[in-house]
């Protein structure tokens, strides 16, 4: 997702996260997931206070939602390229 200032640009740390919004205990579809350091998904999934960041940032959740979108379209051109995903 690369959120400034929590992005800890660790590839060792990267996991898949899925589009929130799936349900408790469910999850959307992966094609709807995008590769995020773990800090990113953390922040996503709301396991840390967003409040303080959005307000020091002067962002939304809608902005949130973008850097996500962002980082699924990033992850579809990876998996595309390594033959993960087929069009």
């Amino acid at each position: 997702m690369r959120i400034p200032g929590i992005c800890s640009h660790d590839p060792e740390t990267v996991v898949f996260a899925h589009l929130n919004g799936g349900g408790m205990g469910m999850k959307r579809a992966s094609i709807h997931g995008a590769y995020c350091c773990s800090s990113c998904h953390d922040f996503y999934d709301g396991r840390v206070n967003r409040l303080k960041w959005l307000n020091l940032h002067g962002q939304t959740m809608a902005d949130i939602h973008a850097m996500f979108y962002e980082g699924v379209f990033r992850t579809q051109e990876i998996m595309i390229k390594d033959g993960v995903l087929k069009l």
